[in-house]
C-alpha cells in the first residue's frame, strides 16, 4: 500500500492543476486514504468546493446513507476507508438552460490521467463508479438495469480489479427510487458489503 506522504504528494499535485480553463476552481479532492477500495463520481456541484469534499451536499447524504445501511458504516467511517475520486474534480458550472454542465470529452480526458495513476498508486481490489459518467470510463455504456447489480472483473491502467457500479444519488434521478432500479440498488449494496476488500475492514 502507498504511504500517507506519496498519496498527499499526489494530491497536492492534483489539486494545483490548470489543465481546463472552463472548470471552476478549487479542485475538489477527498481524503489520502490508502485504500484498497476506489470511489468514482462524477464531478462536484457548486456545493463542493465550498465545502472542500466530494459528495458534500444532497447526494452524499443520499450515498452515506446507503454506505451506512449497506455496511454500517457512518460518513466520516466511510471517507475514512474508501478513497473518493471522481471522472472529473472540478465544478463544470451550469448550463445556459439551468442544471449542471456536463464536461466536454477533453476535459474528462485530461483528469482521466489522475485517476489512472490512482490506480497505478492505489493498485484497489474494489472500484464503486458512481453514476453513468463515471460508469463508463470503466464499462460499455448500457442501461443502468443491466449494470447496477452486477459485479465484474475489469482491466484498467494496466490494473485488474473488480467493479460493483452505483446509480448516482441525485434528488434529480428517480431511477433508484423505483423498480427495478430499487431492487437492483439492493443487490449492488449487498455485493458491496460481502467484498472481500470490505469485509477485511468491517
Amino acid at each position: 500500500m502507498p504511504t500517507s506522504a506519496q498519496i498527499n504528494r499526489h494530491l497536492s499535485a492534483l489539486a494545483s492543476c490548470t489543465l481546463c480553463p472552463q472548470m471552476h476552481k478549487p479542485v475538489v479532492v477527498g481524503r489520502a486514504v490508502a485504500s484498497r477500495i476506489l470511489l468514482v463520481g462524477q464531478a462536484p456541484g457548486d456545493k463542493e468546493p465550498k465545502l472542500g469534499r466530494p459528495f458534500a451536499w444532497t447526494a452524499g447524504k443520499t450515498l452515506f446513507k446507503w454506505m451506512h445501511e449497506a455496511v454500517g458504516w457512518t460518513e466520516d467511517e466511510t471517507r475514512d476507508r474508501i478513497y473518493f475520486a471522481a471522472v472529473c474534480r472540478c465544478f463544470p458550472g451550469k448550463k445556459a438552460t439551468g442544471g449542471d454542465r456536463v464536461p466536454e470529452e477533453d476535459e474528462i480526458a485530461n483528469c482521466a490521467g489522475w485517476l489512472q495513476a490512482e490506480v497505478r498508486l492505489l493498485r484497489p481490489a474494489l472500484v464503486l463508479p458512481v453514476g453513468k459518467l463515471a460508469i463508463t470510463q470503466f464499462l460499455p455504456p448500457a442501461p443502468l438495469n443491466d449494470l447496477i447489480g452486477r459485479q465484474v472483473s475489469l482491466t484498467y491502467a494496466g490494473h485488474t480489479m473488480d467493479c460493483i457500479p452505483l446509480p448516482h444519488p441525485s434528488g434529480a434521478s428517480p431511477w433508484h427510487r423505483m423498480e427495478p432500479g430499487k431492487t437492483l440498488l439492493r443487490q449492488a449494496l449487498a455485493r458491496v458489503a460481502a467484498h472481500p476488500a470490505v469485509t477485511a475492514i468491517k
